[in-house]
């Protein structure tokens, strides 16, 4: 425990003691999109270190204080009122209101353990603090700063929580401070930890307190996790719908270019294909060649009596419903595709309708598709 100085040296604080160091930033606020710099980017410091270390030796040594800070356990940390209640507004509300005896003020600050207590005042002297107080009394050090209002001290604690101290083990009550300590960027970085590893805090001590604490946060919290889950299943199913329209897109391009140009061993009757062509842009080209191979020689070449059959007549539906002019397509059963559409139900022409806008809408781009722009001379 510190101890003051003898009756003979003890006289006004603000005749001996000069103001504090300036804040270890200039912008109390945050940063453009919320985003917190690490402390010695915040703003430029012009205290050299010598300074600092005599604020830091003025609080140590106690000399001259007038103040007594009572923490938990009877225990005391001796202050200047001068430099705290600069450094605190509440602090020096506190101090105005706190009766004298004799020369000395006296507050207290209670409900946390004294070490903390002393790196809170301590940072209220020379802006400094330990790496193993923070370490230890982030969660005390929010609280005190929000209490007090020290928004220096409420923001670092904050960049160090979102650095490597907030955890799994005390995600929980960082959360809680956080909406009580009014910090929402430190909120949403300490939701989304919850969410991401919600099985292992939701098996935790804190996890359990919370429940019986705020069973109203501990519900929003639960419910958030199902929403995000859910959310999560929907965009992966339509991650895998849009896969399969990009795929029917693209093999309604190969579709085109092998009829009307030709591709390795498939190709419109009477062309030349050349051995040492470069190689096809179309990636879909190799699967459909074996499926016109297999359409082309297949006995039971009906609608229904063949499973890989049945696939190339719904590929050659699809291509009718997109081809712009079926009188000059070059693929094969083009216009009596478009003439047995009239035939069709409106529930079937609903759905065909619904696969031909997905299918366009896999691929955004300036120009017209392939299989729409660019029709061949030659007849099907």
């Amino acid at each position: 425990m510190v101890t003051a100085c003898s009756e003979h040296h003890q006289v006004k604080a603000a005749e001996s003691v000069p103001p504090p160091p300036p804040a270890p930033w200039k912008s109390g606020g945050y940063q453009k999109r919320f985003r917190v710099e690490p402390p010695n980017q915040l703003g430029r410091c012009c205290v050299s270190t010598a300074t600092r270390a005599m604020w830091d030796r003025l609080f140590n040594e106690s000399c001259k204080a007038d103040v007594v800070i009572h923490t938990d356990n009877g225990s005391i940390v001796y202050a200047h009122a001068d430099i705290i209640g600069t450094a605190s507004p509440v602090i020096k509300g506190m101090l105005k209101q706190a009766k004298r005896h004799g020369y000395w003020q006296s507050i207290a600050i209670r409900g946390v353990p004294q070490d903390a207590v002393r790196a809170f005042i301590r940072f209220l002297y020379s802006s400094c603090y330990e790496k193993e107080d923070m370490n230890e009394f982030v969660m005390h050090l929010l609280v005190m700063s929000h209490v007090y209002v020290v928004p220096q001290l409420k923001q670092l604690c904050e960049w160090h929580l979102e650095q490597g101290l907030l955890t799994t083990e005390n995600v929980v009550d960082v959360f809680q401070l956080s909406l009580l300590c009014d910090v929402p960027r430190l909120s949403v970085v300490s939701h989304r930890m919850i969410l991401k590893n919600f099985k292992k805090v939701y098996a935790s001590e804190a996890w359990k307190a919370m429940k019986k604490s705020h069973p109203f946060l501990e519900k929003e919290l639960s419910d958030s996790m199902i929403h995000g889950e859910n959310r999560r299943k929907e965009g992966m199913r339509k991650a895998k719908e849009q896969k399969v329209y990009a795929q029917l897109y693209e093999a309604m391009e190969a579709l085109v270019h092998i009829c009307r140009d030709g591709c390795r061993t498939i190709g419109p009757q009477g062309k030349d294909l050349k051995e040492n062509e470069a190689p096809c842009g179309y990636e879909a080209c190799k699967g459909l060649e074996t499926l016109i191979r297999h359409f082309a020689g297949c006995s039971l070449r009906v609608p229904g009596g063949c499973v890989h059959c049945k696939r190339m007549w719904q590929l050659l539906e699809l291509h009718s419903r997109l081809c712009a002019d079926s009188n000059r397509c070059c693929v094969p059963l083009c216009r009596n595709f478009k003439e047995r559409k009239e035939k069709q139900s409106k529930k079937e022409e609903g759905r065909w309708k619904l696969l031909v806008k997905n299918v366009l809408g896999s691929k955004r781009f300036g120009c017209s598709p392939f299989f729409l722009s660019l029709p061949s001379s030659s007849s099907p």
